[in-house]
């Protein structure tokens, strides 16, 4: 999409979406991308932007339970199928992608090279998200299908020792809010599966540790898929074209997100 092409739809969603709130979910890992398209879309057009984030499938269950949202990013396209299936969204794209690391100690000895080898060695503490209840642990399981492929008998080992840290059912407890960084700093982890977005944020709470992409030959995903639940909200269709435009994807690059909608680069 052109700048020329966003801005003239823009100009004319304005004028009627002044008026109307628009409230988006949101994947964990799009917290601070999307807060920051959000606040743009709302000084440029008025429109409040109410968001909340969490663990996409989470998530996904607050609104089949009867959360109104208008708009529904979620971590795994999947999630947002979903809700268009059941009747509960008008329409979805893809509208970003990700990449999974491993974020790991010096003395986890974790390198690109060994990726498969040490990570089911049992000297490797491995934590995870949870799957289902959250993408992050659904492309993780995969991966280790991937690794078994090369490493038979690696699943049973990798699904064993897997620690499920973060994106379970369970209500955030407030004594502790970095749960993966405890975990590291109480040496219950050594290694933590997540998005690549996240290292910057990984370094900072964890020093010392390095992120490692995990190898093409075991890669799977992350593709990131958006709901909208109704074409007639003009403030709710805004926000979506604001995300799919090359500023709004622009931003999505600045926070570690693969950006699918901008030119390729000469």
């Amino acid at each position: 999409m052109t700048r020329l092409l966003a801005g003239l739809l823009l100009l004319v969603f304005t004028a009627q979406a002044r008026a109307e709130d628009v409230v988006l979910y949101g994947a964990g890992s799009l917290t601070d991308a999307l807060t920051a398209i959000a606040a743009d879309y709302g000084a440029r057009t008025g429109v409040h932007v109410s968001t909340a984030f969490g663990p996409s499938g989470l998530m996904r269950d607050k609104i089949e339970a009867g959360d109104k949202v208008d708009l529904f990013a979620s971590a795994d396209i999947g999630h947002a199928l979903k809700l268009r299936r059941d009747g509960r969204a008008a329409a979805v794209v893809m509208f970003t992608r990700n990449r999974l690391c491993a974020f790991a100690t010096p003395e986890a000895g974790l390198t690109a090279a060994n990726f498969a080898e040490r990570l089911a060695d049992p000297a490797v503490k491995l934590g995870t998200s949870t799957p289902k209840a959250d993408p992050g642990g659904d492309y993780t399981w995969a991966m280790f299908r991937l690794i078994d492929k090369a490493r038979p008998g690696a699943f049973a080992t990798l699904d064993a020792k897997a620690q499920r840290i973060v994106g379970g059912s369970a209500a955030p407890d407030p004594a502790n809010p970095n749960p993966i960084a405890a975990a590291f700093a109480k040496g219950t982890i050594n290694v933590m599966m997540g998005y690549c977005s996240g290292a910057e944020q990984r370094r900072k709470d964890t020093p010392g540790i390095a992120a490692i992409p995990v190898p093409d030959a075991y890669a799977t995903g992350p593709e990131y898929g958006l709901a909208i639940t109704a074409l007639d909200r003009p403030a709710a269709v805004g926000l979506a074209l604001a995300i799919l435009s090359p500023e709004g994807q622009a931003t999505l690059a600045r926070f570690g997100f693969a950006a699918i909608g901008l030119p390729a680069q000469p």
